[in-house]
């Protein structure tokens, strides 16, 4: 959630800190700051709001140094205010911190034993607070910031920064991902890559407890025992574009976009050179041996799982639990052999998700993730990680990520399918094939976007609005009911279409516009049924259908939007598309911030 970065550079670091605090806003944050140490002395700015307002401030009181720490904050403990910003100071030490300590009431009552009072309403002081505390101990900055870790409970990544100390970085990890960027003759630390990009490709990640003392020639990482370790030092490719718009008016448009090309990479990744045969990374999964599944997921990913649920069943005769990640390891559910566990997770570091991932740990027959990041937890506490490959997702709203989950989702569905001998050989390449021409099936669908801009337009005066859809559908009517609720803060409620009559009907009136998602398939008739219902009794029906389910479902809709003919199994990704239009042009109509809708962030790596 929170964006953290640390400079120890040859050059101004207040400039080069807030150019990396830019590419970490699509995390979400509420208000942001930095503090460098400059002539052996210690100083921050902070500001609410975007990070134009720092820049601001940092023009009429600007901030010496070549040494610095910065964070976009996004606010849990304490309003968002400049109080509560970060960098936090106590005395000679300034830190920043994205996570929660679970035990800062416990602290402040012995901080307050020991005379010290607070200024601000956040958990963060805590830590600022009693580093400080431990340096008027006598302690040196590195021992000060260990005994303060070491009283920490909660999820954090931290970095302090201290008052005549020109050529020192603390960092801590334990639940919230942080990087160390090697540079030459500097170091960095980064919540990501993203962040790190511009100044190096040459980065570690800290493992779960490390805690690291950084100059600009040196690193020493311990582990959460206190032993000295080594962690890999990874070349990572990171295209600075692709945090850039390119020309389009907002990242969730350039990501929309970007589909067609990112599911061409993923479909190459996993599928062989003649579409005979899935291609998974070692070790593989034996899925003769798979008695059933438990998918975890939070948000879109969760929809995705949903949408899974119905392939692996239908296709792969596996049976399959959902679970919210918040909600699945607090009932403590019983798990029998032969069991996979399968996380989706885009960022990799999803808090709620990776908990469950280790309450999985020593139950589950094998665990897989489905995630964004190769380098994530997530992916390094799986037996098999299946990058999505979907590049760079900066919109908090995703898109390419949710379709890029599905597609390694359905292809892992075949290859179970496949395996567990429910498919043939030519089944399966009829399969292959047809998603090798879902790119171009996808592109097509991508000129519906000014008929979606125009129904948009009406649905952004609305108050209320409900989606449908039977099957598989209805995952996607979910998560078409979620992006327009994300991005343009209009209130919207997803149902399986049979449901409708069981009690949402009763919110049906001409001022609810019902948005019913009906490729022409086996549970078409049914789903037209549904949508009679809704216009008998004056609602307003947009129906997204194909041509065929166009012509078959008659007059009397509000509107229609066409959408290419493609086969039932694949219709859940392509219809991704509609529902990630209208949401966006909704927004727009409504003048939301699109990129960075309020409340949100991208990366929640808090429960």
């Amino acid at each position: 959630m929170c964006g953290i970065i640390g400079v120890l550079g040859n050059h101004e670091a207040a400039p080069i800190l807030v150019e990396a605090l830019k590419r970490l806003e699509y995390r979400g944050y509420d208000s942001a700051g930095i503090a460098t140490v400059n002539n052996q002395q210690l100083d921050r700015r902070r500001a609410v709001g975007k990070l134009v307002n720092l820049s601001d401030v940092l023009v009429h009181t600007p901030l010496a140094g070549k040494a610095g720490i910065g964070h976009t904050r996004w606010a849990t403990h304490g309003a968002p205010n400049v109080g509560n910003a970060h960098p936090h100071r106590a005395g000679g030490v300034a830190v920043v911190h994205n996570g929660i300590i679970e035990n800062f009431r416990e602290l402040r009552d012995f901080l307050g034993a020991e005379g010290i009072g607070f200024e601000t309403d956040t958990d963060t002081e805590t830590v600022a607070l009693l580093a400080q505390y431990y340096r008027d101990q006598g302690l040196s900055p590195a021992d000060a910031a260990a005994q303060t870790i070491a009283r920490l409970e909660g999820a954090y990544a931290l970095c302090f920064l201290f008052d005549g100390e020109e050529d020192l970085l603390i960092a801590a990890r334990k639940g919230s991902p942080l990087a160390v960027g090697y540079g030459v003759g500097e170091m960095f630390v980064g919540s990501d890559a993203i962040a790190l990009a511009p100044m190096t490709d040459r980065i570690s990640y800290l493992e779960e407890g490390d805690w690291a003392v950084i100059t600009r020639d040196t690193v020493e990482i311990r582990d959460h025992a206190g032993n000295l370790a080594q962690r890999e030092i990874r070349t990572v490719q990171l295209d600075t574009a692709t945090v850039d718009k390119s020309g389009y008016k907002h990242f969730m448009a350039k990501e929309i976009a970007e589909q067609p090309t990112v599911l061409q990479g993923a479909l190459a990744h996993y599928i062989n050179g003649d579409a005979s045969a899935v291609t998974l990374p070692a070790p593989g999964l034996d899925f003769t041996k798979v008695e059933r599944m438990t998918m975890v997921a939070c948000g879109t990913a969760f929809y995705a799982c949903l949408v899974a649920k119905y392939w692996f069943e239908q296709i792969a005769g596996i049976p399959v639990e959902v679970d919210v990640a918040s909600e699945f390891r607090y009932r403590e559910p019983p798990v029998t052999p032969g069991t996979v566990a399968l996380f989706v997770s885009q960022s990799g570091e999803t808090a709620d998700t990776l908990a469950a991932l280790r309450y999985m740990e020593g139950k589950a027959a094998k665990i897989v993730s489905v995630v964004n990041v190769p380098e994530s937890s997530i992916a390094r506490e799986s037996d098999l990680p299946l990058p999505i490959l979907a590049g760079t997702e900066i919109g908090v709203a995703s898109t390419k990520a949710f379709t890029c989950q599905l597609t390694t989702l359905a292809i892992l569905a075949l290859n179970a399918a496949h395996a567990r001998e429910r498919i043939g050989d030519a089944s399966l390449a009829t399969h292959l094939t047809q998603l090798r021409a879902l790119p171009g099936i996808m592109n097509t669908a991508l000129a519906i976007e000014d008929k979606c801009a125009s129904v948009a337009a009406k649905l952004a005066e609305t108050r209320d609005i409900l989606f449908l859809g039977r099957g598989a559908m209805y995952p996607l009517a979910l998560e078409g009911a979620l992006k327009l609720k994300e991005i343009s803060y209009i209130h919207a409620e997803a149902y399986a279409s049979g449901e409708l009559k069981h009690g949402p009907i009763a919110l049906v009136d001409q001022h609810v516009p019902v948005i019913v998602m009906a490729p022409r398939d086996a549970l078409f008739d049914k789903t037209i049924s549904n949508m009679q219902e809704v216009m008998a009794r004056g609602g307003k029906v947009l129906l997204i259908t194909d041509q065929k389910g166009a012509a078959e479902a008659g007059d009397g809709v509000w509107d229609t939007i066409i959408m290419p003919e493609i086969d039932p199994f694949l219709a859940p990704i392509l219809y991704a598309v509609p529902a990630q239009l209208l949401a966006y042009h909704t927004a727009v109509a409504k003048g939301t911030d699109v990129d960075q809708p309020r409340n949100l962030a991208k990366s929640v790596t808090v429960e």
